[in-house]
């Protein structure tokens, strides 16, 4: 074991074992532009390991946050229609059942450009967002949504605090797992809530990771990978309780959280905790083939698109995610096997992938060129990708889902949420 997965980043045990090593890659997220393409790309070791003491799944390296998150971050959550329509939903409900109104306060931590928090906005409700990244926070600022550019700490929420800015809601959505100051950010959490209020984390569930060998999900951004074992230990080591669960199918499987100071723990949290000890997710045991499997899957994409290229047929992808860019650069896709890269996000467009240096363009390209095969790298959007792509379906086009297992899909549908 390396020294920097010498000790978990919650329970800080030293019971850590090898999952799963993914080699030196790229920064998922660090596009580059026709100027950086020519400069040295730096690349660190991806190794996962999972803590015995606390049962948590965690990645061993540490990039520097305001070097993954600060200089120029090319994600735009509003983006993406469907994330759109799950936050609305998720912002409409929270008004009703924390009867949110003009004398209350919702802060969200890593609010990127506003998708979330305008929501409440339009009902009149109060709202701070807190985000270092320049870009996205420029673009709330905008749009009316009060948002402070600088990370989420311990520190900052007892000054918050000191202002008088108590917190009725807290959302965390996506960016428990991005934080190497994980105690800090929750013992933040906790200072900045309300006696009474309600602490609404959503966190990609590592039971679907695992289950459904979703690897490309590992990348240095997300250094940790949670089941409920692993998430009440860390929420009770700062005396908060997590009292509800929900399960949902975003992001290829997740978990929404209601944590707060008061202890009412629902009974679909007790269900999970026995469900997991059950399955045995507590323990290395478990994790044990899912690095076999990884390596099954690479060998049979590379198979698949080896194979299609040699029938003369043009491939591209779809989705300059960070998950794409740890599919391509573990798997080995190269300009070899795909022709370029479309998304939505005019922020990625004219830039080029890490690692693998695949150009990026607008969605319309596939279209105007019609490769015979799309592989569907944003996976987790893939129903989304396809209605938005009706057109290139209509004409021929075929996509490819790399996982649970590399797949040609025939029609218009797909499994993958």
């Amino acid at each position: 074991m390396s020294d920097s997965a010498a000790i978990c980043r919650s329970c800080a045990g030293s019971d850590l074992r090898l999952v799963l090593s993914l080699g030196k890659v790229a920064l998922a997220d660090r596009l580059l532009t026709d100027q950086t393409l020519s400069e040295p790309e730096p690349t660190y070791s991806l190794t996962v390991y999972f803590c015995s003491d606390c049962g948590l799944m965690q990645i061993a390296e540490t990039v520097p946050p305001e070097v993954l998150f600060c200089n120029d971050y090319p994600y735009y959550s509003s983006f993406s229609p469907a994330l759109l329509e799950h936050s609305h939903q998720n912002a409409e409900e929270l008004i009703r059942t924390c009867s949110l109104g003009p004398d209350s306060l919702v802060v969200e931590l890593a609010s990127n450009d506003g998708y979330l928090l305008k929501n409440f906005v339009e009902h009149g409700i109060p709202v701070l967002g807190i985000d270092p990244a320049d870009g996205p926070t420029r673009i709330a600022q905008e749009n009316g949504v009060e948002t402070l550019c600088t990370f989420f700490t311990e520190e900052l929420a007892h000054r918050l605090r000191g202002e008088g800015r108590a917190a009725d809601v807290v959302i965390a959505n996506n960016v428990l797992a991005h934080v190497a100051g994980l105690n800090d950010f929750v013992r933040g959490i906790g200072a900045l809530l309300k006696k009474n209020g309600t602490a609404v984390i959503e966190v990609p569930y590592v039971k679907d990771l695992v289950d459904n060998c979703e690897f490309d999900t590992i990348y240095h951004e997300h250094l940790c990978y949670f089941s409920v074992t692993a998430l009440m230990a860390l929420f009770a080591r700062h005396s908060l309780s997590l009292n509800d669960i929900r399960q949902l199918t975003i992001h290829g499987g997740s978990l929404r959280l209601y944590v707060g100071h008061e202890v009412d723990v629902s009974p679909r949290v007790t269900s999970l905790i026995e469900e997991e000890v059950t399955e045995k997710i507590d323990q290395f045991a478990y994790y044990q083939d899912f690095s076999g499997r990884v390596t099954k899957i690479r060998e049979s994409l590379l198979d698949l698109l080896s194979g299609l290229k040699r029938e003369g047929k043009r491939i591209a992808a779809y989705g300059a995610a960070a998950k794409g860019a740890t599919l391509i650069n573990y798997v080995g896709i190269g300009k070899e096997l795909i022709d370029f890269v479309v998304d939505r996000n005019i922020h990625k467009q004219g830039r080029y992938m890490p690692g693998k240096h695949l150009p990026i363009f607008a969605p319309e390209r596939l279209v105007d060129e019609m490769p015979d095969y799309c592989l569907i790298l944003a996976w987790n959007f893939a129903d989304e990708i396809m209605e938005q792509q009706a057109e290139y379906v209509r004409r021929g086009g075929k996509f490819i889902v790399p996982v649970p297992q590399p797949r040609v899909l025939h029609n218009e549908t797909a499994s993958a949420g």
